[in-house]
This record gives C-alpha cells, structure tokens and sequence, in this order.
C-alpha cells in the first residue's frame, strides 16, 4: 500500500496545538513518520505562522515553539511552488490555496475540520477528511 500524502489543513494544526487531547494532536505527533508524508507551500507556511502566532493566547505553547513546529514541519516536508492558479474555486480563497498545493503535489487527502468548504474537490483526486477519519484509515487512532 503506497505511503498517503496529504496536506494539513492550518485549523488541524491549531487544533492540535491547543490541547493534547484528541485527533489533531494525534496527527501532529505522527509528522514527520514513516505512515504519511506532508506537502507545503510558501503560502501555506506563512499562514500557518501568521495565525498560530495569532493564537498564541490560546495555545499551550509559545512563540519560539511555534517557530520550532513550523520548522520541523518544514524540515520534514515535500515542498511545492504552485505556478497555477484556479482562484476562485472554493469559497474560501485560504482553501483555494491548500487545494491547489494538494493538487500540485498529488496528494490523495486534505486533512481539514472544515470538510464542508471543500466540497467539490474530488473532481481533482483529492478527499477532504476530519484528523479522525485519517488516523482511521492508516490505523493510526488510538
């Protein structure tokens, strides 16, 4: 069975740096594994940056932690530079720019809690899927 490659939708992310319990946290710790590989962009990167450091108020960690996740997500990562753009797609411009990274990068899901607002992105090859439903399909939840 081939390695899943999915892009991490920023709500995960903060999500599973706001507590320690459930799917996202359990996602994050499993970055940088052997069961999926992440893809990013330049875009997705600065906005992860500019909303966890938005949130830090509500986070469990700080601002040199949130530089040292966002580090290693990008030292372990497949990086794109996305030369196409099909803006507007979804209702979201911030999703269009996770769905065309998950296109460019071939990627099977869009790990997101906002499934709704990628409707339609099946058309592509991608599935939009919850923290949860990933970790279930690599045998990942416990």
């Amino acid at each position: 069975m081939p390695i899943p490659q999915i892009v991490i939708d920023t709500n995960v992310i903060v999500a599973g740096l706001r507590s320690r319990n459930g799917s996202a946290f359990r996602l994050l710790s499993l970055v940088g594994g052997k069961q999926f590989n992440i893809h990013l962009s330049v875009p997705l990167v600065l906005e992860y940056e500019y909303v966890l450091l938005r949130e830090l108020p509500n986070l469990t960690i700080n601002a040199t932690d949130v530089q040292d996740v966002i580090n290693f997500h990008c030292s372990v990562a497949t990086h794109h530079q996305i030369f196409f753009l099909w803006r507007p797609y979804l209702r979201d411009p911030q999703d269009d720019m996770v769905l065309e990274l998950a296109v460019k990068a071939g990627c099977d899901n869009v790990v997101t809690y906002n499934t709704r607002d990628f409707t339609g992105i099946e058309r592509f090859g991608v599935s939009a899927v919850t923290p949860a439903t990933f970790l279930e399909s690599i045998r990942a939840l416990s």
